[in-house]
């Protein structure tokens, strides 16, 4: 019989054993060993059963256990030391709190995201976008970041997969019970469940309430729609990740922006936390919270709505994860219009003012359509991509919307995402560490980073290093064989069939990993494009290679689907299936075995589509050296020493059959040629791979500090957070007027703002040539109508060009009035240009907005040049000598 309702029945912990609920509710344990041992020795066979999950453990013990453990004074001691290491680390000062600027600091940062991979024991994730959130969540907490996490908590997560017989994805969604999980609801201080609503079209409201997951130092605030007050469409809204239909999806985002605002708000007037002065965006999804931040600022401190979003950018910084636009959320305009329109949320803001905002009004945009990313991009003053080659491709992508600017000069930086070391480098690699530079140097290390800490790794033998990685791919190898035998089991198989897996792989062979999301652009299967070739290099009898493979495609993703088809019926062949293996149900707990038991990471997605790609700096971190396509952060950091770049053939246009066969080809070069007989060399008297362990030495030394989520926060603390709090202080109700008046005055003015003459007056290039060092003396004539010069930076930008006369990589020189104005509102400007460079050179003249307010002059997307100056002197293009 079927139970009406399920809930859970816990043992009254004994007074001795009350710190346990706190660790358990605390998600440190899931990167400190020391409280994960703690609960280890609890019950070894409960922990094993709970998955290693504190909160499950300490549901199903028995009474008689805790009985006995709050006699044992061994345990109470170890229960004492871990909860005062906890205490320390919660409470005390951390880099944070010590660093050089001290004041300009923000007093709290809101990080909102649409899932968060903190621990399997939390399932909020669908993949990298989420883990991310998760290592930025756990390294600003080792830094004492004061940042507040806001999510939402799905009853279903996102999905368990599994195969059929004939290896087609099975998604499965399990019901999770809240109270099961390590989260614990906000309560007002009646004790009632704290909430958050929403108002919907039709009368109709959408109620919330907020679970709050400690993680370290941070909370973080997950709100759930599956409220008794809430009719069934609202109950339902934050059932999976990433489901249901466009209706579905915005109101997912409207609860995540706008209720994690108001979240947020509950949050610190009920625990006395500082209210944050920066907002970040983690991709468009949670966007709407510029809107409500605008109606706080619009309804309740009677700024205009054009003050308020001046206001609302100052202290938002937005990132965006996703190199194509086919990967960015779209809204038709219709559905926005009407959730925000009479009787829909945000009463009294505009909303043909909030449709402006996610408008596409550029070329080649849909005007149909709201844009997320765009209105992302539109409340932040500050935005990034997450590697250097995406803040490249971010640029271009996003240049609409910011008309006659250089790619390079629109206003999209980069931070390069980083791992959390302590989460993913395995046990065995942190006690390597231990026993070399010692606890808590190692700790240090992990955390936060500094070269020389990890200098200390270039000392450890040979012999100990290659163990090591012997005894990783050994439990590996044990590891894809449990996990192997359980797919086939469900996929229909008898266990007396399956005598076979306990051959697969072998813990002596290299050993090459391949796990990531399913879309079409990572190319799961382009390791099969010679099928032959592939089993050749498999069975290889003097160096032979082993594959582990694992993903999941999205639900709806029937292609995806296929690519994971086509890639199991490959390793269900009988020839082939102890060399390589498809591992259903890629998640943190796979992910934490498969890193560290790899020699080899490969990735070879189209390129430059892969935003950044941490699964390589994890396997990195644990001395797994990389085989990819220059893409992402392997673009950026590649070096011989750590691994191989996957040559790519960007010459081949849009034939991508051609351009899959030839990098293929490169695939497997790389593998038979270098690869595998760097792994096989044992040339010499220790009868080790000398110069692979040289390999994975170099990865950790010189690698490893940079891969860190320590060194990716430190970077958005004091190049984003910190001039955004104080952008956000310089902008009063005062200042935000007149910075909005400003803009308006400038906008309005700028279609008559231009530059009329251009003429050099000394060491002016004689045919065409001039000689390096030179200075030559610009004098510009400029319209500037109703402005001043106050208003606006006159340049001068120089560089060398190509040959169609484009400036690259050029330098801003700027030039100052001399004369003016006269009747017509023109002004002379004048200034040196400095011949520094060799080679074809030019220079253009450019106008743009100036205010001491602005975080940089492209800000408002306006910029002027000759249109069809008078220029006297040189043109664009001379050559120097």
């Amino acid at each position: 019989m079927k139970a009406i309702r399920r809930f859970t029945v816990r043992p009254v912990l004994p007074e001795p054993l009350t710190p346990l609920a706190d660790l358990a509710r605390n998600l440190r344990w899931s990167w400190h060993a020391e409280t994960r041992e703690l609960f280890q020795s609890v019950d070894p066979d409960g922990w094993q059963a709970a998955g290693g999950d504190p909160v499950r453990l300490l549901g199903a013990v028995s009474a008689a256990r805790l009985a006995e453990l709050s006699g044992d004074r061994r345990f109470l001691r170890r229960l004492a030391v871990v909860t005062a290491d906890l205490d320390d680390y919660v409470g005390g000062g951390r880099w944070y709190q010590s660093h050089e600027s001290g004041a300009e600091l923000p007093a709290a940062i809101a990080y909102f995201s649409p899932e968060f991979g903190i621990t399997a024991a939390l399932p909020q994730y669908s993949g990298g976008l989420g883990i991310l959130a998760g290592d930025h969540l756990k390294a600003a907490s080792d830094l004492g970041v004061p940042l507040i996490g806001v999510g939402l908590l799905y009853r279903h997560g996102y999905f368990r997969q599994s195969l059929s017989r004939d290896g087609w994805q099975q998604e499965h969604y399990p019901v999770l019970d809240p109270n099961e999980l390590p989260v614990s609801l906000l309560r007002d201080a009646d004790g009632t469940p704290a909430r958050v609503s929403l108002s919907l079209p039709g009368g109709r409201a959408l109620h919330a309430h907020i679970w709050q997951a400690r993680v370290g130092r941070v909370p973080l605030l997950l709100l759930d729609s599956d409220v008794e007050d809430n009719d069934a469409p609202a109950r339902e809204v934050t059932d999976r990740l990433y489901g249901g239909g466009s209706d579905h999806r915005l109101l997912q985002e409207m609860l995540l922006g706008i209720g994690g605002v108001r979240a947020v708000r509950t949050y610190c007037d009920l625990t006395g936390h500082p209210a944050p002065e920066v907002f970040h965006t983690n991709e468009g999804h949670a966007g709407f919270l510029g809107l409500e931040r605008i109606r706080e600022l619009e309804g309740e401190r009677g700024l205009g709505f054009d003050a308020a979003v001046e206001a609302v950018r100052a202290g938002t910084v937005f990132t965006t994860h996703t190199p194509v636009p086919a990967g960015i959320d779209r809204f038709e305009r219709s559905l926005v219009a009407r959730h925000f329109g009479e009787g829909g949320e945000l009463p009294g803001v505009p909303v043909d003012r909030i449709l402006e905002l996610g408008a596409e009004s550029y070329p080649g945009g849909d005007p149909g359509v709201f844009n997320m990313a765009v209105m992302g991009l539109r409340l932040a003053q500050r935005a990034n991509g997450v590697s250097t080659l995406h803040g490249a491709v971010s640029r271009g992508m996003f240049a609409g919307l910011w008309p006659g600017f250089d790619p390079g000069d629109v206003p999209i930086t980069s931070v390069t995402n980083g791992v959390h070391a302590p989460t993913w480098v395995a046990p065995e690699v942190v006690r390597l560490g231990i026993r070399q530079i010692g606890p808590g140097r190692t700790e240090d290390a992990l955390s936060v980073g500094g070269s020389r800490r990890w200098d200390a790794v270039a000392d450890i033998p040979d012999q100990d290093v290659w163990d090591l990685r012997r005894v990783l791919r050994e439990q590996l190898v044990q590891e894809v064989r449990d996990r192997l035998r359980a797919s086939w089991l469900q996929r229909g198989a008898a266990e007396a069939e399956l005598g076979w897996v306990d051959s697969v792989l072998d813990p002596d062979v290299l050993t090459i990993g391949f796990a990531r999301r399913v879309p079409s652009y990572k190319r799961l299967t382009l390791m099969l494009r010679d099928p032959e070739r592939l089993r050749r290099l498999l069975l290889d009898p003097e160096r032979p290679v082993q594959i582990v493979v694992a993903g999941k495609a999205h639900p709806a993703d029937d292609g995806g689907k296929r690519l994971v088809q086509e890639l199991v019926r490959f390793a269900d062949d009988p020839r082939v299936r102890h060399r390589i293996v498809f591992l259903p149900d890629y998640g943190m707990a796979m992910a934490q075995k498969l890193y560290p038991g790899c020699d080899v990471w490969l990735n070879n997605p189209l390129r430059p589509l892969e935003a950044c790609g941490t699964s390589g700096m994890k396997a990195a971190l644990n001395g797994c050296l990389n085989l990819s396509v220059l893409d992402g952060w392997w673009d950026e950091w590649f070096e011989p020493d750590f691994g191989w770049a996957i040559p790519t053939a960007d010459g081949v246009g849009t034939d991508e059959e051609r351009r899959d066969d030839l990098e293929a080809n490169a695939l497997y070069e790389l593998i038979e040629g270098r690869v595998a007989p760097r792994f096989y060399d044992r040339a010499g008297r220790t009868g080790l791979p000398v110069r692979w362990i040289e390999m994975v030495r170099r990865t950790l030394v010189s690698l490893g500090p940079k891969v860190l989520a320590g060194r990716m926060v430190r970077e958005y603390v004091e190049r984003l957070y910190a001039p955004a709090a104080l952008a956000h202080r310089a902008l009063t109700p005062d200042a935000a007027r007149d910075l909005a008046w400003w803009k308006g005055r400038v906008r309005a003015a700028w279609p008559r703002v231009g530059v009329e003459h251009v003429e050099a007056l000394a060491a002016a290039p004689v045919n065409g040539t001039a000689e390096l060092g030179a200075t030559l003396t610009l004098r510009v004539q400029v319209s500037l109508d109703a402005l001043t010069p106050e208003d606006v930076e006159v340049q001068a930008v120089a560089g060398r060009v190509d040959a169609q006369d484009v400036i690259r990589d050029g330098r801003a020189f700027p030039l100052k009035p001399s004369v003016g104005p006269d009747l017509e509102g023109r002004w002379v400007y004048e200034g040196p240009l400095a011949l520094d460079r060799t080679g074809p050179f030019g220079y253009a003249v450019r106008i743009l907005p100036s205010h001491p307010l602005l975080a940089t002059p492209a800000e408002l997307g306006l910029l002027a040049g000759p249109s069809e100056a008078d220029t006297a002197g040189p043109g664009p293009g001379v050559v120097l000598r």
